[in-house]
C-alpha cells in the first residue's frame, strides 16, 4: 500500500463524503435526525435501551458516536478500517430478548442481534440519508449526480459492516426504494414505548453545555426534517411557531455555513485529513 493510498482513507479528498461531512453545522441536523430514525426501528431501540450508556451519559455517548463516524470518513485507511473492525467486535455482544411487547408484535422477533445485516443496513441508511437530506435543506440542493456519487462511495463501508450485496441497495434508485419501504405505513419502522422512553434523554439531556431552552431550539431544525409520521409517533408537538423557528435557524445555519472562515465551520477531523494529504503530496 502506497503512502498516498493510506492517506486518502476510505473515501479520499475528491469524494462527496469529504465535501459534505466537513460542514460542522450539518452535524447539528444530521446527527440528531439519524439517531431519532435509528431508534424508530423497534429492534434498534431494544439494543440501545439494554446495552448503551445513553441514559447515563448522553453527551459522552454522542461524542463517541461522532468521533467514530468522523474517523471512518476522514481517518487514514488503516484508521478507518480499524474503527469499523472495532465497532463490529463491539456489536457482537449487543444482543438479547425483545422485551417491548409492541416491538415483538411489529417485528415478530423474540430476540435481537445488533450484527444482524438488516439492522446494520438501517443504521447505515439513516446516516447516509440524513447527510443528504440535511445538506440539501441547509446548504444547497444536491443534484441527482451528486446523490448517486455519494451513495456509491458508501457501498464499501456498508459491506465492511457485514451487509451482504444481496441486501445492500446497489445504487441510489434502489436505496430510495428501500428507504420508502422502511417508512411505508406497513413497514418495520415504528416508534415503540421503549423508543419513547429514550426521547427525553435526546431532546432534554440531563446535563449539557447549553441552557435547556437553547438546546430545544437547536433541535427543532433537525426535528423539522423528520418524516411526519415518525415525528408524530414520537409525540413531538409541531406547531406553526416551531416551524417558523426551525426555518429561521435553518437559514441562519445556511448563512453562517457560507460566511464563516473554513477554519471555524469545518470539522477538525476534516482539516486534519486535508493536512495529511498535503503532507503526502509534499513527500512525493
Amino acid at each position: 500500500m502506497t503512502k498516498d493510498h493510506e492517506a486518502r482513507g476510505l473515501y479520499g479528498p475528491r469524494s462527496e463524503a469529504w465535501r459534505l461531512n466537513r460542514e460542522a453545522f450539518l452535524l447539528l441536523g444530521a446527527g440528531p435526525r439519524a439517531l431519532l430514525l435509528q431508534l424508530a426501528h423497534p429492534l434498534v431501540a431494544e439494543g440501545v435501551d439494554q446495552h448503551s450508556t445513553f441514559r447515563q451519559d448522553p453527551w459522552g455517548r454522542l461524542h463517541g458516536t461522532l468521533t467514530s463516524y468522523l474517523r471512518i470518513v476522514y481517518g487514514s485507511r488503516s484508521a478507518g478500517t480499524g474503527e469499523i473492525a472495532r465497532l463490529n467486535r463491539l456489536h457482537v455482544s449487543v444482543r438479547g430478548p425483545v422485551r417491548d411487547p409492541v416491538a415483538r408484535d411489529v417485528t415478530g422477533a423474540s430476540e435481537y442481534r445488533a450484527r444482524e445485516p438488516e439492522l446494520s443496513l438501517w443504521v447505515h441508511a439513516t446516516l447516509v440519508e440524513s447527510t443528504m437530506t440535511v445538506y440539501d435543506a441547509w446548504y444547497e440542493p444536491l443534484s441527482a449526480e451528486r446523490r448517486a456519487a455519494f451513495y456509491r462511495e458508501t457501498l464499501p463501508v456498508g459491506r465492511a459492516f457485514g451487509i451482504p450485496d444481496s441486501l445492500l441497495p446497489q445504487d441510489i434508485e434502489a436505496f430510495d426504494r428501500y428507504w420508502n419501504s422502511m417508512l411505508a405505513p406497513d413497514g418495520p419502522v415504528r416508534v415503540t414505548p421503549t423508543a419513547l422512553s429514550l426521547i427525553p434523554t435526546i431532546l432534554h439531556p440531563p446535563v449539557g453545555p447549553l441552557p435547556p431552552v437553547l438546546y430545544d431550539w437547536l433541535m427543532w431544525p433537525a426535528i423539522a426534517l423528520l418524516p411526519t409520521r415518525v415525528r408524530e409517533e414520537y409525540g413531538i408537538p409541531w406547531t406553526s411557531e416551531r416551524e417558523a423557528v426551525a426555518r429561521w435557524l435553518r437559514s441562519t445555519f445556511a448563512f453562517w455555513g457560507h460566511t464563516l472562515p473554513r477554519s471555524w465551520r469545518w470539522m477538525p477531523q476534516a482539516r486534519a485529513a486535508d493536512r495529511r494529504m498535503r503532507a503526502t503530496t509534499i513527500e512525493t
